[in-house]
C-alpha cells in the first residue's frame, strides 16, 4: 500500500501543471483576449473579453507582477519580481496554452515593468537599477542601460526606441533617455585639427532624471506623446510632465495616497488612477471628475484599446473590475484571486 500511496503521489504532481494549464470552460481561447495574473495563485488567466469568461489558466512562477503579450498575440511574457529576489520572466504559448521554459536574466533582478516594441521584449530590473530589451528573435538580451535611480519600476517605451520613460519609487524621479545618432560614446566635437573620434555604430544615449513626488511609481504617456502623468504614492499627488521641455509643469493634489497605476483612455480624455479606489480625472482641466468607491482598484489598469471599456486588478476583492468608460461605472467583473498585472492580447491571421 505505501509504493502505491508514493506512486499517487508522483502522479499527482505530475498531473498538477497540466491540470492547471486546462482551460477553465469548454470554450476555445478567444482571438481577442485580456490577460490577468494572479498573485496568490501565481498563474495567469485568459479571459474571453466578450464573455468575460475564464478560458484557461497557465502556472508563471513565483511572485508575478506584469504581463505583456507579443505583438502578434501568440506569447505573453510575465515577470517574477520578488522585491529583487528573483531574476526570470515566465513564458507563456498562449496558442497552446502551456508554460514555456523561464527566461533567466541573471544579475538583472527584481524584473517587473514590461512592454512589448518593436518585436523585443523591455524590462525594468529594480535591484539592478536598469533598464533592458531582449530579442526573441535571437534568444538574447541585447541591451542594458543602468539608470543609477532606486527601484526603476514602471516603463514606457515609445515606437522606434528612441525615447524611454521609467518610474524610480525610492528616488522619486522620472528618468528620460534619448536616443542620439552618430558613433557611441564619441564626443560632441573632436578636438581642433583632429578627425572625429571612431566608435560603433548605433548612437549613444542622453539620460535627463526629473524629480517628482514621493513614491513615484504608476504613469502613463499620454495618446499625443506631449506629456507624461506621474502617480506619486507617498504625496497622494500626480506630477504632470512636458516631454519636450523634460520638466514637471503641473503638481495636481488629486488625493490619491497609495497610487500605483495611472493610465490614459485612448481619446486621451480621462486618466483613471487605482488608490484603494479608482479616480477618473479629465485631462484637459486636470481635475478629479469621479471617485468610484466600489471598484477598490490597488494594482493593473488595461484599457480596451477601441476605449469602449478598461479593466482594473481589484486586490482586496479577488477580481477584476470592468468599467464602461462612457458610463464610468462598474459594469461588470472577474473572479481573479490576488490580482495585479493586465495586458491585452490579439491573435494575428497565423495564430488561432
Amino acid at each position: 500500500m505505501r509504493f502505491w500511496h508514493r506512486i499517487g503521489i508522483l502522479s499527482l504532481a505530475a498531473v498538477l501543471p497540466l491540470v492547471l494549464s486546462l482551460p477553465a470552460t469548454a470554450q476555445a481561447v478567444p482571438n481577442t483576449a485580456v490577460l490577468a495574473l494572479s498573485k496568490h495563485d501565481h498563474t495567469l488567466s485568459i479571459i474571453d473579453p466578450a464573455s468575460l469568461q475564464i478560458v484557461a489558466r497557465i502556472p508563471v512562477g513565483d511572485d508575478p507582477h506584469e504581463v505583456i503579450a507579443s505583438s502578434d498575440g501568440r506569447t505573453a511574457y510575465v515577470s517574477n519580481y520578488g522585491f529583487g529576489a528573483f531574476h526570470t520572466l515566465a513564458v507563456i504559448d498562449l496558442v497552446n496554452r502551456k508554460q514555456m521554459p523561464f527566461l533567466d536574466l541573471g544579475a538583472l533582478r527584481g524584473p517587473h515593468g514590461l512592454t512589448f516594441v518593436d518585436g523585443k521584449v523591455w524590462f525594468t530590473a529594480e535591484a539592478a537599477k536598469a533598464i533592458g530589451s531582449y530579442d526573441p528573435a535571437t534568444g538574447k538580451i541585447d541591451w542594458i542601460m543602468g539608470t543609477g535611480q532606486n527601484r526603476t519600476h514602471m516603463l514606457y517605451v515609445f515606437t522606434g526606441a528612441q525615447r524611454i520613460l521609467t518610474t524610480n519609487v525610492n528616488s522619486a524621479t522620472v528618468t528620460i533617455l534619448d536616443h542620439t545618432k552618430g558613433p557611441a560614446g564619441a564626443p560632441a566635437a573632436p578636438p581642433p585639427g583632429r578627425p572625429p573620434m571612431p566608435g560603433p555604430p548605433g548612437g549613444d544615449w542622453n539620460e535627463t532624471v526629473i524629480p517628482v513626488g514621493h513614491g513615484s511609481e504608476g504613469f502613463d504617456v499620454s495618446p499625443d506623446g506631449k506629456e507624461a502623468w506621474v502617480a506619486n504614492a507617498g504625496d497622494g499627488t500626480i506630477s504632470v510632465i512636458d516631454l519636450v521641455t523634460k520638466s514637471v509643469v503641473a503638481t495636481i493634489n488629486a488625493n490619491v495616497p497609495g497610487a500605483n497605476r495611472l493610465k490614459f483612455t485612448p481619446d486621451g480624455s480621462h486618466v483613471l488612477v487605482t488608490a484603494g479606489t479608482l479616480v477618473v480625472l479629465d485631462a484637459q482641466t486636470r481635475t478629479v471628475v469621479k471617485r468610484l468607491s466600489d471598484v477598490h482598484g490597488t494594482g493593473g489598469i488595461l484599457m480596451q484599446p477601441d476605449g469602449a471599456r478598461a479593466y482594473i486588478a481589484c486586490g482586496p476583492d479577488n477580481y477584476v473590475a470592468v468599467i464602461g468608460l462612457k458610463t464610468l461605472a462598474m459594469v461588470g467583473h472577474v473572479d481573479i484571486a490576488g490580482p495585479d498585472g493586465l495586458a491585452w492580447a490579439v491573435q494575428n491571421s497565423s495564430g488561432l
